[in-house]
């Protein structure tokens, strides 16, 4: 893919960088201080209405709204979108016994799922989990299998006891799971959704994109700015956290991507034209970059990615992104260090503490335009 003389190129570790110090890999160089208060447990309304950090050139940010994003694209450049849609991942039943249980999907792996389940210590491989009114004659019913020593978790098997499939029993009974962190919301379960949800199969939302409107798209196509769809159902790699002191040594749980023909098409023909691909979210930038780094090359492509993105990653795909503001330490913050330097992003998540921005899921966001990447 041919990129123009004046777009920002990508750089790769070098131990003579002078951009990169001992510190940005460093885990304790991510970490912030938070107030409590500003931990969005509600989602704008209307979505568009959450305010947007503008990053550019090196020392230029302003401060709009979520609104305003078309002006600070130019016509010609392609948004990339997560079109994962978020399933009822959390779930409660009971032991034969009539004790209660939670469990908490967090991806398939046919025929069987992979939860994080409570009690688990109580619940052994060969253990049955009942779902439905009565225990005696559950709807459905989960067996767990063995457990995944790798994430702490269990593989169970659902077997449906009636003639209603499980995944249609699953959306009756599950809810959608918010994160810890939210914990007094009134959202509804759609407004933890994406507008262009599409294909189930998240523990999570992609959150970057609940900020999107009809309105929104309605200007960025009017502008001539085009959207291309990829898929990665988030999971434990999104929330597992960074526990190496050095993050050089974490090791990224790996996630499902679908990556379609149609998309690199788009993104060839942006690049060629000297256009800027943004990615929407930190998921669809795993997907790009994923699938670029594993297979060599970008090309359509489906199945696991486990790439971590962190400083001195070079990029191959993405020039521009808009996200949300992450948590201390996660690899979420490294990812986005990569793109637009750590000294300065801990700069930037200081403004936005000052200026009472909301973080996490339900917060506001971020545009990093290519004249601002290192």
């Amino acid at each position: 893919m041919s990129q123009s003389s004046d777009r920002p190129q990508p750089h790769s570790y070098d131990s003579t960088n002078q951009h990169q110090t001992h510190g940005d890999y460093s885990l304790a160089a991510y970490q912030y201080d938070l107030p409590a208060a500003l931990i969005a447990q509600e989602p704008a309304n209307p979505r568009d209405q959450s305010r947007l950090m503008v990053v550019s050139s090196r020392n230029e940010h302003e401060h709009v709204h979520f609104r305003d994003l078309p002006k600070f694209l130019g016509a010609g450049d392609l948004l990339i979108i997560n079109n994962t849609r978020v399933i009822p991942a959390r779930m409660y039943g009971y032991k034969p016994s009539g004790a209660k249980v939670e469990v908490l999907l967090l991806e398939p792996r046919p025929p069987q799922w992979l939860a994080l389940v409570k009690p688990g210590r109580r619940l052994k491989p060969g253990s049955w989990i009942h779902f439905g009114p009565d225990v005696d004659q559950p709807l459905f019913k989960a067996r767990v299998d063995s457990c995944d020593r790798t994430t702490g978790g269990r593989l169970v098997t659902f077997e449906s006891t009636t003639d209603t499939p499980v995944e249609q029993l699953m959306e009756s009974f599950g809810e959608v799971p918010l994160p810890p962190y939210i914990q007094h919301s009134r959202a509804e379960p759609d407004q933890y959704q994406t507008i262009y949800a599409q294909h189930p199969g998240a523990v999570a939302a992609p959150t970057a994109g609940l900020h999107f409107t009809p309105a929104v798209f309605r200007e960025l196509e009017q502008r001539g700015i085009q959207r291309a769809e990829v898929t990665l159902h988030v999971g434990l790699g999104t929330f597992r956290p960074v526990e190496a002191a050095a993050i050089k040594d974490h090791q990224m749980h790996a996630e499902w991507v679908d990556l379609p023909q149609k998309t690199v098409d788009l993104i060839q023909e942006t690049k060629a034209r000297g256009n800027h691909v943004f990615a929407v979210g930190t998921t669809s930038i795993r997907t790009l970059e994923g699938v670029a780094t594993q297979e060599g090359e970008l090309k359509a492509y489906q199945g696991p990615v486990n790439l971590f993105i962190y400083p001195g990653y070079r990029w191959k795909v993405v020039d521009g992104l808009i996200t949300n503001f992450h948590l201390p330490g996660s690899s979420l913050l490294m990812l986005v260090s990569a793109l637009v330097g750590r000294r300065r992003l801990m700069e930037l998540y200081q403004m936005a503490i000052n200026q009472a921005y909301r973080f996490y899921s339900f917060g506001d966001a971020m545009v990093i335009l290519p004249d601002a990447r290192e």
